[in-house]
Formats: structure tokens, C-alpha cells, sequence
């Protein structure tokens, strides 16, 4: 009996185990995304700016969107056949759920509570994707009959039917509708598909495998402010006068093609992080290059499906308001994109310091440097290594990251002390880090505590009530690291309104970088922070080659 109980006591331990971390997966995407109630967009959606394209007219814009599509298809085949490579971190296999619930899925609005609806399990999966241009939805087959996907150069004939038909921009902007506060929302989309018409149109653009938007060219700026506007572009449209109608911001995928040649993604959060995301662009993008070995038969293809609305004066005076909303979201997010251009990910390498842990202390530093102390600060560390893992938090901040950017700018020290605490700090932050994969952190842990406490009616626990937990919690800066083979760079708003929202992605020889902040927050300013940034990642780099380590 006693050898029954020792060989079950870790299977029992390891199934409860399972039951609340699917439990903790729940609670995560109830509390984080579908009871949150913001807007989804720049509080909760990222955008993701891809590098800009060569072509400046339609054809070239309806070409490479018609490549975009075909390159996704190619993609959905591989999570369809459940042939996607798994991936690994550290030699252990990572969980693949993600993946699953970006196609065919959509966020949709509730009065207190959002939820997520997948149709790619359903009996009947999707065979359309939605195409805006001009405010305008369409829905069009990219699968025959057969079941084969369209080439590329049907799917640019059938953009073009779509383009011709869509010349006309006095339309109202329906899209803008899902910009709004989710309950404001979720009374407006609980009236607009009290109309038949409007229901079905709207079942389409939930059920589609994705959207790709067509954007009007964004109004020309000068070029050492282009990708900064271009990266607003991605995140919220630029608002009612450019490019916000012409979204669904409840989609899970939104590719957006613009006429101008710039690109890019935005991506409802609730679902999944960014890596799978960025793994979807990657593949996109590398295919996107092969050229077509076999000019397509030009079989006839069907006019794409035109979704129709009825705009009831209610609607209207609806889309009135989520614009004004919109606008005032719009003005007030500072966003400012920086192409640190003097090294990349290979000088930490080299240094044998984590890359990340080094921009990190840069951020850090910087921060030190303007507000003269630290802040609570979070990172993203994926959770992957577990079942429906999703993320924990790396808290940067640690007491050597303290005293790394004190002794900075402290005459009094040493260079090579200087350089030790930098090396110690970087250390603190790749321990913490790979606590934190592991699912050794403390985050996950204390929301579960409070989230059960709250479930099984009991009082929550007193540290949820001291102003140290609150402090903590308020993450001034709000980070992450979403590394892609190429070379684009994603984007969100800050979680406090007197944050930054800091997104990177460190390639070889450079990193990109997004720093977003409010306007409306006289103590932030995107531009400043990328400025001292810049500063800290040079200062720290001088500070190691003048001091060399020692060649053992």
C-alpha cells in the first residue's frame, strides 16, 4: 500500500499541478485581456512594423498584399497539418497552443466580460478572409472548391475587383465602432446586429481566417519622423481622418498593406503573445521573396462578397462618438521609434553578457538618469515550457541593477567597479529571467493566490492591501523583447498613465526600438527617454572596451 501511495503522491502532485496552471491560464485571459475593459487599441493590441516596401502605387500594393495572403495560406497549411516545427528554449519543448488560436479566431464584445471565439475547429472551418479598402468590408474565398488555396495571382485579381469596387470613401467607417471602451462598445454591437443585414455581415468578419487592410497612403512627413508616425499607423490607424475605419480591431490578425509601401500588423492580445506572431511574419516575409515559378491559370473567379451595413441614425450618432474617442487616444500617445544604429545583439555576445540583460540596464539607466531613482519595471518572460503557458513577469529592477546605474555617474567609483556592477547586474537579471521560464517567479503565483482567495470566498490575503504590493505593481515601465528574424519592431501603449510602453527587437548589428508614452502625462516624453537610452547603451559599451576583461 505504502509503495502505491509513493509511486501516485507525484503523478497526483503533477495532475494538480496541470489543473491549475489550466486553471491560471483561464484566470490570466479573463483578467489581463476579456475583463478589461479599456479599448484594445494601444492599451491592449500591439501593432508590428514591418520594413517598408518598394512599390508606391495600387498595383504594387495589391501585388504584395495578394503575396502577403498567399504566404499566411501557406503558413495556416502548416498549423492545419499540425506540421509546424515544434519549438525549443533551453532543449525543452515548448507548448504550440498559441498557434491555434490566431487563425479564424475573434475577439467579441459582452457588457462586463469579452470572450474569444475560435471557427477554425468548427465543422464547417472558414474558407474567406476579410478585405477592407475605403472603410469597405469584403469577404473572399481564398480556397476553391477543391480545397486548394489561391495563387497569388488570382488572389491579385480578385484584390483588384475589390479595389474597383471600393473607389468610393463617403462610407461610414463601421470599424471604428471596435476602437471604443469594451462596454460602450458592447452596447453599440449588441444594437448593431439587432439588424439581419448587419448580424451576417459582422458573423463574416468574426468568422474569417484573417483581415487584411488596405490603407489609403499615410500624409507625408519628413523622414526622421516617418517611422514613428508609421508605427501609429500600425498600432491605432491614425484615427478617424486616415486609417482607423479601416480595421476590425476585435480580429485577432490584421495585416495592413498601405498604398505608400509601408506595412505592418496589429494583433488582438487575447489570444496569444507575440513570438508565435512575429514566427507568422518571418515565414511571410521569406516567402513573400520566392519568386512564382508558374504564371496561374486565369480561371474565373467569383466577384468577392460586398458585406453590407444599415447605419440607423442610433449607429451614426454611435460612430460619432467612438470617433471622437478615438481622436482624443490618438493625440495623446507619444510614440517615438528608435534604430540604434552603433551596435546589436553581437557586442553583449561577445562581452559573453546576455543581449537583453544588457539593454535591460541600459533602460534601466536611462530612466535613473531623468527621474534620479527607479521604477517597478516589467518584462514579459514566455511560460511556454508549461501547458497554455503564457507569460510572468521579469522584474529588471533588482537591488544590483540599483547599484549598477547609482555608481554610473558616481565620480567617487572606480571604472572596473563600475563594470563589475554592471556584469553582476546583467547576471541578477538572466537569473531572474530564467527563474521566471521556469515558473518560478512571483507574479503568476500571487495573482492565483488572489484570484483563489476571490473563488473560494475567502478573505485575500493582506499583502494584496499594502501600498508596497501596489507600488509594485505599478510598472512605470512596461517591456518586452519580441525578437524576429526580420527586420521589424512591435509596438504598444504604456499600462500606468505615467509609463512607458518600451518594445525591442535586437538583430546582429543593430536594434529597433518603440517607446510609447502619454502626452497628457507632463512627466513622460517618448523622445526623451530614447535619447538617454541611446546615451546609456554608448556609455555602457565604453565603459567595457575601455575596461577589457582579463584573457585568462
Amino acid at each position: 500500500m505504502k509503495a502505491t501511495i509513493v509511486i501516485w503522491k507525484p503523478v497526483f502532485e503533477s495532475c494538480l499541478a496541470i489543473k491549475q496552471l489550466c486553471e491560471l491560464s483561464e484566470w490570466w485571459l479573463k483578467t489581463a485581456y476579456l475583463q478589461y475593459r479599456q479599448p484594445v487599441v494601444i492599451h491592449s493590441s500591439p501593432g508590428v512594423l514591418l520594413p517598408k516596401q518598394d512599390f508606391v502605387d495600387s498595383q504594387g500594393q495589391l501585388r504584395f498584399a495578394a503575396k502577403l495572403i498567399e504566404g499566411a495560406l501557406d503558413f495556416k497549411a502548416m498549423i492545419d497539418n499540425e506540421t509546424l516545427p515544434v519549438e525549443y528554449l533551453g532543449g525543452k519543448p515548448l507548448c504550440m497552443n498559441q498557434y491555434y488560436q490566431i487563425l479564424s479566431s475573434c475577439r467579441i464584445p459582452g457588457p462586463k466580460q469579452d470572450s474569444v471565439t475560435n471557427y477554425s475547429r468548427t465543422t464547417k472551418p472558414p474558407i474567406h478572409i476579410i478585405v477592407v479598402h475605403n472603410f469597405q468590408f469584403f469577404e473572399l474565398d481564398v480556397y476553391h472548391s477543391d480545397g486548394t488555396p489561391l495563387t497569388a495571382d488570382q488572389i491579385f485579381t480578385q484584390l483588384e475587383k475589390i479595389w474597383n469596387s471600393s473607389l468610393q470613401t463617403n462610407k461610414e467607417p463601421i470599424g471604428i465602432l471596435t476602437t471604443n471602451h469594451r462596454n460602450t462598445w458592447a452596447k453599440a454591437y449588441s444594437n448593431l446586429i439587432k439588424d439581419k443585414t448587419n448580424k451576417a455581415s459582422v458573423r463574416s468578419i468574426q468568422k474569417s481566417i484573417f483581415t487584411v487592410c488596405l490603407d489609403a497612403p499615410m500624409p507625408r512627413v519628413s523622414d526622421d519622423i516617418y517611422k514613428s508616425r508609421v508605427a501609429g499607423q500600425m498600432l491605432h490607424g491614425g484615427g478617424s481622418k486616415q486609417n482607423s475605419g479601416n480595421r476590425w480591431f476585435d480580429k485577432t490578425l490584421q495585416f495592413i498593406v498601405a498604398e505608400d509601401g509601408s506595412c505592418g500588423l496589429v494583433y488582438e492580445h487575447a489570444t496569444a503573445e507575440g513570438p508565435p506572431i512575429v514566427a507568422l511574419l518571418d515565414h511571410i516575409m521569406e516567402f513573400s521573396k520566392k519568386p512564382e515559378l508558374v504564371r496561374s491559370p486565369m480561371i474565373p473567379l467569383p466577384m468577392p462578397k460586398k458585406l453590407r451595413f444599415n447605419i440607423t441614425p442610433e449607429i451614426k450618432s454611435d460612430i460619432e462618438k467612438a470617433k471622437q474617442n478615438l481622436n482624443i487616444m490618438v493625440q495623446d500617445l507619444d510614440l517615438t521609434v528608435l534604430v540604434f544604429h552603433h551596435f546589436g545583439k553581437s557586442f553583449p555576445k561577445a562581452e559573453k553578457m546576455s543581449p537583453d540583460g544588457f539593454i535591460q540596464m541600459a533602460l534601466q539607466l536611462a530612466y535613473y538618469r531623468i527621474y534620479g531613482q527607479t521604477c517597478s519595471t516589467y518584462e514579459s518572460a514566455s511560460l511556454r515550457m508549461f501547458h497554455l503557458g503564457r507569460t510572468d513577469t521579469i522584474r529588471s529592477n533588482s537591488v544590483d541593477s540599483l547599484n549598477f546605474v547609482k555608481a554610473m555617474d558616481n565620480t567617487n567609483m572606480t571604472e572596473q567597479m563600475k563594470v563589475e556592477l554592471l556584469r553582476k547586474a546583467v547576471m541578477s537579471h538572466r537569473s531572474y529571467t530564467d527563474m521566471a521560464i521556469r515558473g518560478e517567479a512571483i507574479d503568476r503565483h500571487l495573482l492565483g493566490l488572489k484570484l483563489q482567495a476571490i473563488e473560494d470566498l475567502v478573505s485575500i490575503p493582506e499583502i494584496f492591501m499594502d501600498t508596497s504590493y501596489a507600488i509594485a505593481m505599478h510598472f512605470n515601465l512596461s517591456t518586452s523583447q519580441v525578437p524576429a528574424k526580420t527586420d521589424c519592431i512591435m509596438c504598444f501603449g504604456p499600462v500606468v498613465p505615467d509609463g512607458y510602453g518600451v518594445c525591442y527587437n535586437p538583430m546582429a548589428e543593430h536594434i529597433n526600438f518603440v517607446v510609447s508614452a502619454y502626452n497628457s502625462c507632463a512627466e513622460t516624453n517618448a523622445a526623451r527617454l530614447t535619447h538617454y537610452l541611446e546615451k546609456a547603451l554608448l556609455d555602457m559599451r565604453t565603459l567595457l572596451q575601455e575596461h577589457p576583461r582579463a584573457k585568462l
